[in-house]
């Protein structure tokens, strides 16, 4: 197993060595705070930390950032606090770790034994109770009697909760134009504010602006006086990473609307029946849940005010 060397600081915990980990099982855990996939993941990697402590694993974050906002450490901090993070997070804001371990994917679990050999791994979601029979294995092979053949349970609710897959039909939609697809408003313009508008007949996945907006590399920036952004969906829940473009200094109110109308019971964590919301840092914003029947929909959010980036959309 690399070291961690290559991480620029640490939350939770002094900086781990090798030397410090020897006879330790170790869980890498490689992550990104606004990405929907790893925060389905978290329950599980936040219960093995606390049910195999004591028996000598040790799960350590490895917080590598997507979004130029996910390398202020203030941010990470925040999102170990607000998503009841106490394992040890690695600040791998230039990728030191991620290219030491050669790492391509969000989430990525990497998982040692106590000699420091990687005897397992899993990309993105699931392959839970497969990782966790490797930590009791691994941990039985170090040495600890008294590991139990039980399999963690986990709450699924909030982001946490797992995808809907069966009727999933919509996928990651990335807001800015250098990984942007489908985008139905006539008249693109790169890097300039114009006006949108958003067609009659919205196709399946596709999306749109309406108002004044300005299509930059990594997202979509509102910069007339209110504006609004519509996707053409099935998923049970509909995520959006959003910021306000002067963080700390303003808060931008929205409204959602499904097929023209407010949420209602389908409303999501970030917002209310009447699919009012606001937008107060960087982070991912969870806008619908669907608790009745999964179809076609068309999904709006009207920002009321200037200065909001939309940056991806993900679906559950």
């Amino acid at each position: 197993m690399p070291a961690f060397d290559g991480a620029t600081g640490w939350l939770n915990s002094e900086p781990l060595t090798p030397d410090g980990l020897r006879g330790k099982v170790v869980l890498v855990d490689f992550w990104t705070y606004t990405c929907i996939n790893w925060l389905r993941t978290l329950g599980y990697r936040r219960a093995w930390a606390d049910k195999y402590e004591d028996q000598g694993l040790v799960v350590v974050g490895v917080h590598t950032p997507e979004f130029p906002f996910e390398r202020d450490v203030d941010n990470v901090r925040w999102a170990v606090q607000e998503d009841g993070i106490t394992y040890p997070v690695a600040i791998d804001g230039s990728y030191g770790v991620w290219q030491a371990f050669s790492n391509h994917y969000w989430p990525a679990v990497y998982i040692a034994d106590a000699e420091g050999r990687i005897r397992h791994h899993h990309f993105g979601e699931g392959g839970y109770e497969e990782c966790e029979r490797v930590i009791q294995q691994l941990l039985r092979e170090a040495g600890s009697g008294d590991v139990a053949d039980d399999l963690v349970s986990v709450a699924d609710e909030g982001f946490q909760a797992q995808a809907d897959w069966a009727s999933l039909r919509s996928p990651e939609s990335y807001l800015g134009y250098e990984q942007a697809q489908n985008f139905a408003s006539p008249d693109a313009a790169l890097d300039q504010s114009r006006d949108y508008v958003v067609p009659d007949d919205l196709q399946l996945n596709q999306w749109a602006l309406a108002g004044e907006w300005a299509i930059e590399r990594g997202a979509s920036v509102l910069t007339g006086p209110e504006g609004a952004l519509a996707f053409r969906f099935q998923a049970r829940d509909v995520n959006l990473v959003l910021g306000p473009t002067a963080r700390g200094r303003m808060t931008v109110p929205f409204r959602v609307t499904v097929d023209g109308h407010p949420p209602g019971d389908a409303h999501g964590l970030d917002t209310d029946k009447r699919g009012e919301g606001i937008v107060d840092r960087e982070r991912l914003y969870q806008l619908v849940r669907e608790p009745g029947t999964i179809e076609e929909r068309t999904f709006e959010i009207t920002f009321l005010a200037p200065g909001v980036q939309a940056y991806v959309f993900t679906f559950g």
